[in-house]
């Protein structure tokens, strides 16, 4: 059973950058589909991007200029630089596994790190 971390979330003004990443324990991840998912403060979670074995990605259209999933499969983690930084950016960010993609059903999530911009 993978187990997923993640880190590298905190307080940031807008125009910054962030890196977050997600380690994963339990298991190798190069053979499955990773995920990003958010959700802001009274709001649903929404997926973010996900990055499948070959490495492809693809985004939610509202992230897709400013965030950039990566994988490093040698180290079993999971990336996402977001740059710029945007007052709505602020969530909590989840990441995800499962071997199949998709814009919502993953089979382990990690708990979650918070991202606060601020304008």
């Amino acid at each position: 059973q993978v187990h997923l971390v993640e880190s590298g979330g905190g307080s940031v003004q807008a125009g910054g950058s962030l890196r977050l990443s997600c380690e994963a324990s339990g298991g190798p991840i190069g053979r499955q589909c990773m995920a990003w998912f958010r959700q802001a403060p009274g709001k649903e979670r929404e997926w973010v991007a996900f990055i499948n074995t070959a490495r492809i990605t693809y985004y939610d259209d509202s992230v897709k200029d400013r965030f950039t999933i990566s994988r490093d499969n040698a180290k079993n983690t999971l990336y996402l630089r977001i740059d710029p930084l945007k007052p709505e950016d602020t969530a909590i960010y989840t990441c995800a596994a499962d071997d199949w993609c998709s814009r919502d059903k993953y089979a382990t999530w990690g708990q979650g790190t918070q991202v606060t911009v601020s304008s």
